[in-house]
């Protein structure tokens, strides 16, 4: 009989894998389905984007192997990019790495650094890849809580000095995934000097930058004094620009930590389709106007969901940026039992926030990934269960 490897057996199963199976179970049986599980953009992607991406597509010259370290063009872009919105000066050549998707960069970074019974330091709740790229790598997570009372930050005091010295990285995800929680100044100062202090990387996960609202602005981590020290940061195309299934971001940053994930990656992969690259240096270079009809129409859908959810008696938190909402349940109620009743009893699609780890308990979280009219109709089918 197969055996998988240890490895394989200590990766817990991944939430979205999950969510997907009930999903088509449900649609199978013929039922009207609201998905507000997964964050994937319902919005198509940008006109310009998909003209640039058709042309170069044409090109024979694309059909070949990419580069390993991204097309000169695209670094170039990446960094003009970079410097415009957060006023941070990147080398191309050597602090700049375009992935095939910021997933699979903050996945295999860990094999660059982590050896047998290291640690990282990861948030909980978080993107699964954080653990599950340590736990491939031969490494073992140490959770930090999120919780309410520290607004969803973690307590860097409480980290234990044992913890501290079995460490390599520190995983930061700031405007956040699943809470929709942000990083003050303050936060970001203090991560740095620790990181400092205890001989840390930082692996900065900036994948909703540009999904901000009522005023803030999320900063970079780099834009911060020290930072060029211990951080490398990720950022990704798929939720700015609606490119979820082009799978294109980039890591950047200290230029040690860009080469080390460089090579590992040079081991694994060959590089984005060089027709993906081209599109990606269109949506970079071109108008940015496309990101502020983004930012109201997400504005819009989280204030008639948060709203709508508020005047049901939900404790529902209404986010500065990202575009999911974070939901506080009934202490006496199982974030997993609560969504599997949703789905049964109104056919709607939420992810159980114990999924993104057990701090998620008594959570769950609705992306604001469907037209305001079936946001609506989502809140008329609560009422009706409520």
């Amino acid at each position: 009989m197969l055996k998988l490897s240890k490895k394989i057996q200590g990766l817990p199963p991944y939430l979205f894998l999950e969510i997907d199976k009930a999903k088509r179970r449900a649609r199978a049986e013929g039922r009207d389905i609201i998905d507000l599980g997964i964050g994937d953009p319902d919005q198509p992607t940008p006109k310009f984007i998909i003209e640039a991406l058709a042309r170069a597509a044409m090109d024979p010259a694309n059909h070949r192997y990419a580069l390993d370290q991204g097309m000169p063009l695209l670094r170039s872009a990446i960094g003009d990019w970079y410097k415009s919105r957060f006023n941070v000066d990147l080398n191309p050549e050597t602090e700049i790495l375009p992935l095939i998707g910021s997933k699979e960069g903050i996945a295999h970074f860990p094999l660059a650094f982590l050896n047998p019974g290291d640690l990282t330091l990861v948030p909980d709740p978080c993107y699964p890849p954080y653990k599950g790229g340590t736990i491939l790598a031969g490494g073992r997570p140490y959770l930090m809580p999120l919780l309410a009372a520290n607004d969803f930050l973690p307590d860097l005091k409480k980290i234990p000095l044992a913890a501290r010295k079995k460490a390599r990285i520190i995983f930061i995800n700031y405007p956040n995934n699943p809470t929709g929680a942000c990083a003050n100044d303050k936060f970001y100062t203090e991560l740095i000097e620790f990181a400092v202090k205890n001989k840390l990387i930082i692996i900065s996960d900036l994948a909703y930058s540009e999904m901000f609202y009522d005023g803030y602005r999320p900063r970079s981590l780099l834009e911060f004094p020290g930072a060029r020290q211990a951080v490398i940061e990720f950022h990704s195309l798929s939720k700015t620009y609606n490119m979820t299934g082009w799978r294109v971001g980039w890591a950047c940053g200290n230029p040690q930590l860009v080469a080390a994930l460089a090579k590992v990656k040079s081991n694994i992969d060959s590089g984005i389709f060089s027709a993906v690259q081209l599109a990606a240096v269109a949506a970079l270079s071109g108008k940015q106007d496309y990101l502020q009809e983004m930012r109201d129409l997400y504005r819009q859908r989280r204030d008639c969901l948060v709203d709508g959810l508020k005047c049901l008696g939900w404790e529902a938190m209404r986010p500065k940026a990202t575009f999911y909402v974070w939901i506080k349940l009934s202490a006496k109620v199982d974030a997993i039992s609560f969504a599997a009743h949703l789905l049964q009893a109104a056919d709607i699609v939420a992810t159980p926030g114990v999924g993104f780890g057990r701090w998620g308990q008594g959570y769950i979280r609705m992306a604001l990934t469907v037209s305001e009219d079936r946001m609506k109709e989502a809140l008329r089918r609560i009422k009706k269960i409520s």
